[in-house]
């Protein structure tokens, strides 16, 4: 399983809106709003139709890990240190709006009532519903909102935010249940953005006197949010078991309708992947999101998959790919020749991987924003647009320096070793571009002119992913590279990362239906320098920054299309990254008497399960 970027809140990537309200002039205040086009549900819609309303309650999910994580120290998930336990973000905190996941970029109001921006579209204004409430029973009011901004644009809280909410300039209570957003500039996204903050009580952590701990030092003090679950039980990083709230209050409302179908959701985190499929074979819980492709073609076997009990799906999906990747860090000198970065992608044979490894089940990253619109490999004619050259040649002339010198050609294909091509035609190339960079192979290794021996480390998790770097290294040596494999327990990898303290690593960078503000902290160059960031990779660069803050600004699909591409072909063509894979659909096991909707457009496969899926009342139904 690949460790996924960024760490916090998938909501600031899917929560999204537009609307109208100035508090200059009267503009009708809206239900949410689609940044591009329409909104696909009407006010007064009944119920997303991605749910069933008339899902069956009750009952304990019994979840195992959700990703790499096999611990927890802490029930913060807005804070840089520590590990969260799983599940309390997606169960205990909503937001001002939430994402529709049958269409892009649209939200709704869930803690709003309505939502409005201003004709000169520099701030926008929320009116909190009135039945809206804590976990501990008191009203969400607007001073909560500012309070929970205020707080994720501090210190006490991870960088990330701050650069995300870089644009915003206050939160504002304009009375008790309205409260508005000022911007520094106009941005499409801002609006978005500050529709999926997550909002939380200033009283948490805290006595009845209001004194408490600062809430970077906040760990099991349990979370005073407004979600439908509360903390039952947990064992310090082993297990947590979240039980249904009894008086949440949004369990009528349209956007809630059909979701959290279950009235306990229990988390055991297992210390490998093998110790839990076993764990799943044995029964010990629901359901499992199965990556590794060797597993679900060899290991999904034995007697609940024969008796039926236990069953196997692939479930399509639409989601963008992203861009998943052997990640260079640019803060290391051994990786900032450019020809250096494209021999190490030519190191990687992908066809004996698909072959051999993954039984053929995956498809080459072709892109940043693969198996998408987005990305520039989309379409067979592989050269720039018109409004694509448009924004790409003023900046090759401003910053010669930091344009790759073929962006402006035709995109970049993926190394391929398929017939008439070989490894070994790709290992020359390789070769020969080492050594125009001044590596060249001396005594049993490759060297430079000092001497010098090209070495680095790979730093792994010990994850599934070491096989696979395995059979990576194995070439980088017949180049006559010193590649260690370094493997660490998820806490101290994450440490490392935050740290940027790497050489190479394994990323997954999740793609959006509508990228915009978190590009900011993943290639923005000011993130570069600041810890705990998304900027793993250390991109530096103005042409970069520039596209950004193209696509930030873009007022119609077409604009955002031509600006992404356009960054595509930025970043594939500086090599930062050695392309993997990915697939099309998602693969479950589930018990047999789980049951689901139909899955919607564009999904993560964990959360669809805990936010839709129910149990049947009965063994004998099945999942339909």
């Amino acid at each position: 399983m690949q460790m996924i970027r960024p760490l916090l809140s998938s909501a600031i990537l899917s929560l999204l809106l537009w609307g109208g309200l100035s508090i200059h002039s009267e503009v009708k205040a809206a239900h949410g709003f689609a940044q591009y086009g329409d909104l696909r549900y009407p006010a007064g819609f009944k119920h997303f139709d991605y749910v069933n309303p008339q899902a069956p309650q009750g009952g304990t999910l019994q979840l195992p890990n959700p990703d790499r994580r096999t611990s927890f120290d802490k029930f913060n998930p807005f804070t840089l240190k520590g590990v969260t336990a799983p599940g309390v973000a997606q169960l205990m905190f909503e937001s001002l709006l939430i994402g529709s996941a049958d269409e892009v970029a649209s939200a709704y109001g869930l803690l709003a009532e309505d939502v409005t921006v201003a004709t000169d579209q520099l701030s926008v204004t929320f009116r909190l519903r009135a039945a809206a409430q804590f976990n501990d029973g008191s009203s969400v009011l607007a001073k909560d909102v500012k309070y929970s901004f205020d707080v994720l644009m501090s210190k006490l809280a991870s960088p990330q935010y701050k650069t995300i909410y870089a644009d915003v300039k206050q939160a504002v209570v304009v009375s008790e249940r309205v409260v508005r957003f000022d911007f520094h500039r106009r941005n499409s996204e801002l609006p978005l953005l500050v529709g999926s903050l997550p909002i939380f009580s200033e009283k948490w952590g805290k006595d009845a006197s209001g004194n408490g701990k600062a809430f970077n030092q906040l760990t099991f003090e349990k979370p005073i949010g407004s979600g439908p679950y509360l903390i039952e039980s947990y064992d310090i990083g082993k297990s947590i078991i979240f039980k249904k709230n009894p008086q949440y209050w949004g369990t009528s409302l349209n956007v809630r309708l059909g979701f959290f179908n279950f009235d306990r959701v229990a988390y055991r985190l297992y210390k490998d992947d093998t110790a839990r499929l076993e764990a799943l074979k044995a029964g010990e819980f629901d359901t499992l999101v199965e990556y590794r492709a060797k597993n679900w073609a060899k290991s999904y076997v034995g007697p609940k998959f024969r008796d039926g009990s236990l069953k196997k799906q692939h479930f399509q999906h639409r989601n963008g790919a992203g861009m998943q990747g052997f990640i260079m860090n640019m803060r290391r000198p051994i990786f900032q020749d450019q020809r250096v970065r494209e021999a190490l992608t030519l190191a990687l044979d992908f066809e004996w991987m698909n072959r051999q490894l993954f039984f053929g089940q995956y498809h080459r990253i072709d892109s940043y924003f693969a198996n998408s619109d987005l990305g520039a490999s989309y379409e067979s004619a592989s050269l720039p647009s018109a409004q694509e050259r448009k924004l790409l040649e003023p900046l090759q002339k401003s910053y010669p320096q930091h344009f790759p010198s073929k962006a402006l050609g035709p995109m970049l294909k993926p190394v391929s070793t398929a017939e008439p091509l070989s490894l070994r035609q790709n290992l020359r190339q390789a070769r020969q571009l080492l050594a125009q960079a001044g590596w060249v192979y001396k005594d049993g290794a490759l060297r430079n002119a000092k001497g010098q021996v090209f070495e680095f480390e790979v730093m792994d998790d010990g994850g599934a992913m070491v096989r696979l770097v395995a059979a990576y290294v194995r070439n980088l040596e017949k180049l006559g590279m010193k590649v260690q494999i370094r493997t660490t327990d998820y806490a101290l990898y994450q440490k490392r990362l935050e740290e940027f303290d790497f050489d190479m690593t394994t990323m997954k960078f999740p793609d959006s239906q509508s990228p915009g503000n978190e590009l900011w902290d993943r290639y923005g160059s000011e993130s570069a320098g600041t810890k705990g960031s998304d900027n793993i990779i250390g991109v530096k660069s103005p042409v970069v920054d520039a596209l950004i803050a193209h696509i930030v600004k873009a007022q119609s699909r077409k604009d955002l299309v031509a600006a992404t591409r356009a960054l595509d072909r930025v970043l594939t063509h500086s090599y930062y990254v050695v392309p993997h894979w990915y697939s099309p659909s998602h693969r479950v096991a589930y018990k047999s008497n789980l049951a689901f909707p139909n899955p919607p457009t564009y999904y993560q496969a964990e959360s669809w399960i805990l936010g839709t899926w129910w149990r049947q009342p009965s063994e004998g139904k099945g999942a339909r």
